[in-house]
């Protein structure tokens, strides 16, 4: 198993680069740190990351990916020849299903995520589909299942980590075997060599280390499929599989317990995102002060802020709100988020027995001075 990195902060020559924060070690998880978060694009050093098995050892020279299964040519392919094919590149928000469990109440089991295990890459990699039209994939088959190297013991039984997705998502031009993100080869934590890429739904979907695909014609019932990453007991969330991203904003400036100076113009500032390359059409603001209550669902004070254009459809989109205080004291900064199907993000933490797809109003705390 790979040593898991520390999460100080190393400062070089005209530049900050930022760790990941650990909130396991064995397996190693770990969560973007605040600071790198308000960046547009997420530093690859600082993203963070979620394993479950421990990081398996791979070389390019030695990976093969094996698409098989109800296909009319079962074949392998080597790293270096994946590399010749067509590739694109996308921006995509990269966000654990567990994200922001910590503030469900009363807490579910899990690896126990703050509200930072999210991140935007630009990412770049070979459409999947390429490789299914080359293996000819059965009419009959409904699914794909992607195959991790990485494998252990779930529930009693070992098994790799795999996933499956709907035939169509599976060949969509968007669904790709990233190569690469932010402009350089992919780290171990992170996939390399190769990993599988979704854009618009939660990353567990987006199998790392992945060695091989098959088509399969009938549902998949896996362990990660059928028996784990799923809504149970939900309250406020969907039912069933996790899949799409939810709406979401994030506040990114001022940082928590900030002094903001009074009858001074504060820009507040944040990103905010949807699933399935649904675009984020709205974001407000309100300014809390304690004197006031804090109930984020009270609709006077909430303040429409300016939005950025996306880099792409699965982006983050950065907004801003210029904030004056005038009165002195703490304040509850809020952000709520609605995209254009018009979900909007709700004022408490919906609950699930899993503690999946957390999505309630951000909140910083600051002081007025």
């Amino acid at each position: 198993m790979t040593a898991a990195p520390d999460s100080r902060v190393a400062r070089g020559p005209g530049a900050t680069v930022w760790a990941p924060e650990t909130v396991t070690a064995d397996p190693y998880n770990a969560q973007t740190p605040s600071a790198a978060l308000a960046e547009p694009v997420t530093p690859a050093a600082a993203l963070f990351v979620r394993d479950h098995f421990g990081i398996p050892p791979a070389e390019p020279g030695r990976w093969r990916l094996r698409i098989g299964g109800a296909v009319a040519t079962a074949f392998s392919i080597g790293h270096a020849e994946l590399l010749t094919l067509e590739h694109r590149e996308l921006d995509v928000v990269v966000e654990c299903a567990g994200n922001g469990r910590s503030l469900m109440r009363p807490a579910p089991p899990g690896v126990p995520w703050g509200q930072r295990a999210v991140g935007c890459a630009h990412f770049a990699g070979v459409p999947f589909r390429l490789l299914a039209d080359r293996a000819g994939i059965d009419p009959a088959a409904v699914e794909i299942v992607f195959t991790g190297a990485d494998s252990g013991t779930v529930r009693g039984r070992r098994t790799p980590f795999e996933r499956s997705l709907p035939l169509t998502v599976a060949r969509h031009p968007d669904t790709l075997l990233a190569t690469r993100m932010n402009g350089e080869p992919l780290t171990p934590e992170h996939g390399a060599p190769v990993r599988l890429l979704v854009p618009g739904r939660y990353a567990v979907a987006d199998v790392k280390w992945l060695v091989g695909a098959r088509a399969v014609t009938g549902p998949f019932t896996g362990v990660f499929q059928a028996e784990e990453y799923l809504y149970v007991d939900p309250r406020g969330t969907p039912e069933g599989p996790v899949t799409a991203l939810r709406v979401k904003s994030l506040i990114t400036e001022p940082a928590p317990d900030d002094d903001v100076r009074r009858g001074h113009e504060t820009l507040v500032r944040g990103h905010a995102w949807s699933g399935d390359g649904v675009p984020v059409r709205r974001v407000e603001v309100r300014a809390a002060h304690e004197d006031d209550g804090s109930d984020p669902d009270h609709l006077r004070g909430w303040h429409e802020a300016a939005l950025e254009p996306p880099a792409g459809p699965y982006a983050w989109r950065s907004w801003s709100y210029r904030w004056t205080p005038q009165q002195p004291g703490p304040y509850r900064l809020l952000s709520r988020a609605t995209d254009a199907r018009g979900d909007t993000q709700p004022p408490q933490a919906p609950w699930n027995a899993r503690g999946y797809g957390c999505n309630p109003v951000a909140s910083v705390e600051v002081v007025v001075v």
